[in-house]
């Protein structure tokens, strides 16, 4: 897959997953160097949101992001802030975890690493929905880094994720 990035064209390292594809269980360090695992079947739907930059713009788009995600109960999301490498700043956003792929276990698993300038070894702009099953459910690799996430779609998404689990293994 290409990205682009103003007048920069990257590819990705390795071909992301595809849809229904079991998610992997993965070591990540937070910004602490505290270990949490995230990924695989562990009950809970799950949000992956990776980028090869914070900036002013994404912490906005993750503040809307923010607001559409459930909390609590039954039907809670939860969401992590991935990067590649400890040179991003954690933006501190209630309801999303940050964490550094110290180990390169998310990056070579999910297929998000970038190849090429200016973001060489960092992740593309992606989102990717986890089902209580541990499926991957739903995925948004963008093609340029200057857009946003389809919210609306993610919303959609994230509901039917909801709905589909059964709990009683595959669906």
């Amino acid at each position: 897959m290409r990205v682009h990035s103003s007048t920069y064209t990257m590819n990705l390292e390795e071909q992301p997953l595809d849809i229904g594809y079991a998610s992997e269980k993965v070591a990540l360090v937070d910004a602490e160097k505290k270990e949490a695992f995230i990924g695989g079947h562990n009950g809970k739907t799950q949000l992956f949101i990776t980028t090869p930059f914070i900036d002013a713009a994404f912490t906005q788009e993750l503040k809307a992001l923010q607001e559409i995600l459930p909390k609590g109960g039954l039907h809670e999301v939860t969401a992590a802030l991935i990067v590649a490498n400890d040179r991003h700043t954690n933006p501190a956003l209630e309801g999303i975890d940050f964490y550094i792929d110290e180990g390169e276990e998310f990056g070579d698993f999910y297929g998000v690493r970038l190849r090429g300038e200016p973001y060489e070894g960092e992740f593309t702009k992606a989102l990717i929905l986890v089902s209580k099953d541990g499926a991957i459910y739903y995925d948004e690799f963008l093609g340029d880094l200057a857009d946003t996430f389809n919210l609306d779609t993610l919303y959609r998404k994230i509901a039917a994720a909801q709905l589909c689990y059964t709990g009683k293994g595959c669906h």
